[in-house]
This record gives structure tokens, C-alpha cells and sequence, in this order.
């Protein structure tokens, strides 16, 4: 194995991960599955820090990085909504703005060809947010606490950061056009 696989090995294992993170879900052990989400989200700090440290930034991990985040992410929304610890209408607006972000840069990459895609600090801001979220109700099912307001007020929380999010992305592309062609890849000296 090469170090220089290292950091998509990691990614790799996190997308591993959310079927684990399904499984301990379905069978109702929340403490299992906050320790499966927490060491999924160190293995996203640690697979980024690896790949800057060392220079080993490769279009593969720019990929798979926030593909395994969405897999996970996703993969909760929905097993927590199965459970009854989410309304059935978040986690449809959390995958709607993903489809219409993933959606929308299918359709212009088809049309003109790849583009620079960088999260927007709102859209960063919205991914923290539904990490809360999801920590907040298996710390409070795992611990036996009773913090309703709190998980209610982080939902509604949710709702308005992915909603904002995804307006700004409309915005974005479709009113100020600020799409940005991919980078030509360079060429060795020969």
C-alpha cells in the first residue's frame, strides 16, 4: 500500500461506514451508532488534514470526500426518520438540496463541461448543522436525557440552514452565473 492512497483509503472507509451506522440504528442502539457517527467524523478531519499535510490532494478524494459526507449524513436523516426522531419533511428537504446540488452540476457539467465545485460557508455552515442535529438526538437516546425544545429547535434550525443553503446555490448559478470552469490539468515537462 502506498501512503499516497492513504487519505481515499479513509474515505473510502467512511462511506464503509454508513451501513454499519444503518445497521446499529435499526437494532436500536444508539449508543453504538453515536460511536460509529463520531469516529466517521474523525476520519473526515483526519483524511483532509493527511491529504494537505502531505500534498496529497488527488480529484478522487475531492470526490469521495463529500460523497462519503452525504452517504452518512443521508443514511442517518433517513434511518432516524424511520425511527420516528425525525419528521418525515426535513429529511425530504436535506435530500431534495442534495439532489438539486448534485442534479445541477450533472446537467451543467453535460452541457459545458467539468466545474470547480466549493462549498459556500452556508452550505458548510448547514452541514455542521445537521451534524449537531444527528449527535444531539443519539447522545439524547443513548443517555436517556429529555432535551425536546433543544432537538425541536435544532430541526427547525436545519430546515432553515439547508433551505438557505440551497437558495444560495440557486442564486449562485442561475441569477449571478458564478460558475467556474475546472482548472486545466498541467502537463509534465517533457
Amino acid at each position: 500500500m502506498k501512503f499516497s492512497h492513504l487519505p481515499n483509503l479513509i474515505t473510502i472507509s467512511r462511506i464503509a461506514l454508513a451501513p454499519v451506522l444503518i445497521l446499529v440504528l435499526k437494532d436500536g442502539d444508539y449508543g453504538a451508532a453515536l460511536i460509529v457517527f463520531a469516529i466517521a467524523g474523525l476520519s473526515d478531519g483526519l483524511d483532509g488534514w493527511i491529504a494537505k499535510r502531505f500534498k496529497l490532494i488527488t480529484h478522487m478524494g475531492a470526490v469521495l470526500d463529500p460523497l462519503a459526507d452525504k452517504i452518512l449524513l443521508v443514511s442517518a436523516y433517513v434511518m432516524l426518520t424511520v425511527l420516528g426522531h425525525l419528521p418525515f419533511w426535513l429529511v425530504l428537504a436535506v435530500a431534495f438540496r442534495d439532489l438539486l446540488i448534485i442534479g445541477g452540476y450533472l446537467l451543467y457539467t453535460s452541457m459545458a463541461g467539468a466545474v470547480q465545485m466549493h462549498p459556500s460557508r452556508l452550505s458548510k455552515f448547514n452541514t455542521v448543522m445537521q451534524i449537531v442535529l444527528v449527535i444531539a438526538i443519539l447522545g439524547h437516546e443513548a443517555a436517556g436525557l429529555s432535551y425536546p425544545i433543544l432537538l425541536e429547535g435544532l430541526i427547525y434550525a436545519v430546515l432553515v440552514t439547508t433551505v438557505a443553503s440551497g437558495a444560495h446555490y440557486l442564486w449562485i448559478w442561475i441569477v449571478m452565473k458564478d460558475i467556474r470552469p475546472a482548472l486545466p490539468k498541467k502537463r509534465p515537462h517533457a
